[in-house]
């Protein structure tokens, strides 16, 4: 729990450096003064499970300005560590509650399409190209070109996008790969839209949310061994 606390104080940094150069609004004129607004950028992701609202925002800015120029303050950290931690976690799951009613109705559209093929443990998957090679085992090594989404588009990783190819035992990653990529052949591609419990969960990761279904587009290059 402390890791939370950890980025959530980095997060907080960036809101006093949002303040001084988004102020004068276009004046991200110079080199310096866009690298710390995109730092601000960046950070703000780890503030996203808070969902906070602009007076939530408000005090942030407040109790990071008075700690910062060194006023008296009357909280004990012990206590209000703790606080932050338990709202943190009511907040992360709320947040995944919702994102997982959204995404039930986001499998059910993606099952809905022409071609699709649901699994036993919910994984929907459209072929897009069919393999001629050899299909990998569950615990294959293999290497793969993917594009991974949101169910509203966004682009959350990407070997395509980084012209690298993956390459990774599929006994090391998500459940959901380990049991939809032996389905496709080398040579093959498919879409495969995977529940949030074969996925990333309510915690989520990074710039996915807790409860998400993630779609990916995996076009598998070649099974190592």
């Amino acid at each position: 729990m402390k890791h939370c606390s950890v980025i959530i104080l980095w997060s907080v940094i960036l809101l006093s450096v949002i303040s001084v150069t988004s102020a004068a609004e276009d004046g991200l004129e110079t080199e310096n003064q866009k690298v710390f607004y995109y730092l601000g950028m960046a950070l703000s992701e780890n503030l996203k499970p808070l969902s906070p609202t602009g007076d939530e925002l408000t005090l942030i800015e407040r109790g990071m300005r008075d700690a910062l120029l060194g006023e008296p303050i009357a909280l004990d950290a012990t206590v209000y560590g703790q606080k932050l931690n338990e709202l943190v976690q009511q907040r992360m799951l709320a947040g995944a509650e919702q994102e997982s009613w959204a995404s039930g109705e986001y499998i059910a559209r993606m099952a809905a399409e022409e071609g699709a093929m649901t699994t036993n443990s919910g994984i929907v998957i459209v072929e897009i190209v069919a393999g001629t090679g050899a299909s990998p085992k569950p615990d294959s090594t293999v290497k793969a070109h993917y594009h991974g989404t949101l169910r509203d588009g966004t682009v959350f990783d990407s070997s395509v996008v980084r012209g690298q190819p993956f390459t990774s035992s599929l006994s090391s990653v998500i459940p959901c790969w380990t049991e939809a990529i032996p389905l496709i052949k080398e040579g093959g591609k498919s879409k495969i839209t995977c529940p949030a419990e074969l996925a990333y969960g309510n915690r989520g990761s990074g710039s996915i949310p807790g409860g998400a279904a993630l779609t990916f587009e995996v076009e598998l290059i070649e099974v190592v061994n």
